[in-house]
């Protein structure tokens, strides 16, 4: 049986008892399943439990508003013809959707009724959301320059909202201040079982594609949990003999928040040391994931690699975008802008199979997205 795992000291917990960190206080990790066949999938759920075969936990009934199964949309962009994952299209309007429901589905089964998130946005709204819709209480701490529409969407679901000055850590500090016996922390960062969730879009891509793997899939980065959720899945995909071989992953970041390239690029591992500024990709703006050490193993053994773009490539790729009716946030535009960069360098080919996920509705921050892509355009 799978068990939670402390990934820097082997130390193991099982899974009947929620937790968000070791006993040294470090983030955990699931051990890798045993996969999926094709003849496990539950094809009578439109949803990500439909690969619900996959979790390490059975869960009854879970707390599910139809996420997952999102369209793959086949654009010319940029000279080649990706495959767009229009992962904004979940019901709050965001991947984090995935994460979510797996994650609160998990605790509520074992006894959660009370929890607390700390979040920059998309992740707020979705655990606010999904509380909302599994009979939750919570509450969500998150910094006071997040995006209006946002905060307004975790206030419309019912949850208490607290604004924190400060940067985004200050957030998540406020928040583990706060949790105890009677609020449990469940962080899309922290939480394992977020991941678990997030495994789905490789399953998901596996079954869009034909019961095979893609060549390439270009994720932004910001705490990883879609890219690690994707070196799950393939990986147990792989382990179960359903694919050949993992997709190379690529991690697309704004330079001013970059710290997975800077690790990666400099051949470590740990934190190295890189300028922060404002991006308007807000989505990454983690200085300090952590996970980073993880990230850095995924994207080693698959063979990929980061990138790390500039506002004006994020804002280009933006308005391109939009220009084809993909109306999503600065975020999902690292991907897309990454996609560029890597077909432009050779590093991938127009020929291969290559996945972009977009991971945010551009409703959530409507107004950036038209100044910016005014701006492009003017």
């Amino acid at each position: 049986m799978s068990s939670y795992v402390d990934p820097v000291d082997g130390s193991t917990y099982p899974l009947g008892e929620p937790r968000w960190r070791s006993d040294a206080g470090r983030p955990l990790w699931i051990e890798l399943g045993s996969g999926l066949g094709r003849n496990d999938i539950d094809t009578s759920a439109h949803s990500l439990w439909r690969y619900r075969a996959a979790l390490p936990v059975e869960i009854a009934s879970p707390i599910t508003l139809g996420e997952g199964c999102t369209p793959l949309i086949e654009p010319s962009f940029a000279g080649g013809t990706p495959l767009f994952k229009a992962d904004w299209m979940n019901p709050t309007g965001s991947f984090k959707d995935r994460g979510t429901s797996v994650m609160l589905s998990y605790l509520r089964d074992r006894g959660i009724r009370s929890i607390l998130e700390d979040s920059s946005g998309n992740g707020g709204s979705s655990v606010a959301g999904y509380a909302a819709a599994g009979g939750l209480e919570a509450t969500i701490f998150a910094p006071e320059a997040t995006s209006a529409a946002k905060l307004a969407q975790v206030q419309a679901y019912g949850a208490r909202l607290e604004l924190v000055p400060g940067a985004r850590e200050q957030s998540q500090n406020a928040a583990i201040a706060a949790s105890g016996d009677t609020a449990f922390y469940a962080s899309h960062n922290w939480q394992a079982f977020f991941l678990q969730g997030t495994k789905s879009l490789a399953y998901e891509l596996w079954e869009d594609l034909g019961f095979r793997a893609p060549d390439n899939v270009i994720v932004p980065v910001g705490a990883g949990s879609s890219l690690l959720g994707c070196f799950i899945g393939f990986r147990e995909l792989l382990g179960a003999g359903q694919i050949t071989r993992m997709p190379r992953l690529y991690a697309a970041q704004p330079v001013n928040c970059s710290p997975v390239d800077a690790s990666f690029t400099a051949g470590v591992d740990v934190p190295v040391e890189r300028p922060v500024a404002p991006t308007i990709a807000e989505g990454t703006a983690i200085a300090h994931p952590l996970r980073l050490a993880q990230m850095i193993r995924a994207l080693r053994e698959t063979g990929g690699a980061t990138i790390a773009l500039a506002e004006a490539e994020i804002s280009r790729a933006l308005a391109d975008l939009c220009s084809q009716g993909l109306f999503v946030e600065p975020t999902s535009a690292t991907a897309a802008a990454a996609y560029s960069r890597l077909l432009s360098s050779g590093a991938i080919a127009p020929a291969e199979t290559t996945v972009v996920l977009l991971t945010g509705a551009g409703l959530k921050a409507a107004e950036p997205v038209r100044d910016i892509v005014s701006a492009v355009r003017s």
